[in-house]
């Protein structure tokens, strides 16, 4: 009988790590989902910049995160440079218990990571699901790479604001500095 509960909650662990995983988008052996690759196949860039304003009433450089579009807007003496897809916190994280949306208001960058970083939290207990190109806002909170499949049209992860590595990479070496403003829209 134990032999069968010890199975059933490594069975059941293995399963959360998969799914809890911030930032993962590859299975247990390392290969994509066919998912996970067909969305990454289908990203366009250029549908973000319709989403959002094209002009915003700011001289400073300024990143706006919008949860109800899902994209995100790199924004230099008001105008609109460049925009992508954008995946903020989710209304109930179930293996926390509580909501995880990502915190709406004006904030600044207070860090700014490389393509090692990595969650302290997430997946539960020890974390150490990648996040590329990390730049935090808002305590834990921050935007940053993830991986085909965990980028996605909705609002699923723990707090932090996915995009492609790419986008992030770009926004971390090319626009982001300490000190940038990042507005996030309510949701």
């Amino acid at each position: 009988m134990s032999t069968l509960k010890t199975s059933v909650a490594l069975m059941s662990y293995a399963f959360l790590s998969i799914s809890l995983s911030s930032c993962s988008g590859t299975m247990p052996n390392g290969d994509m989902s066919r998912n996970a690759m067909s969305s990454y196949d289908t990203y366009n860039p250029k549908d973000y910049n319709e989403r959002l304003p094209q002009n915003i009433a700011s001289t400073a450089k300024t990143i706006v995160v919008d949860p109800n579009v899902h994209a995100w807007g790199a924004y230099q003496d008001g105008q609109l440079v460049k925009a992508g897809l954008a995946t903020a916190g989710s209304s109930w994280c179930a293996d926390i218990g509580r909501p995880c949306r990502t915190r709406s208001g004006t904030f600044h960058i207070q860090s700014l990571g490389s393509a090692d970083c990595k969650s302290h939290i997430y997946p539960l207990p020890r974390g150490g699901a990648p996040m590329p190109y990390c730049m935090y806002f808002n305590g834990g909170q921050g935007l940053h790479g993830s991986y085909p499949g965990n980028v996605v049209e909705g609002n699923v992860s723990h707090g932090c604001v996915r995009m492609h590595v790419a986008d992030a990479e770009w926004i971390r070496y090319n626009f982001a500095n300490v000190g940038t403003k990042v507005v996030v829209k309510s949701y």
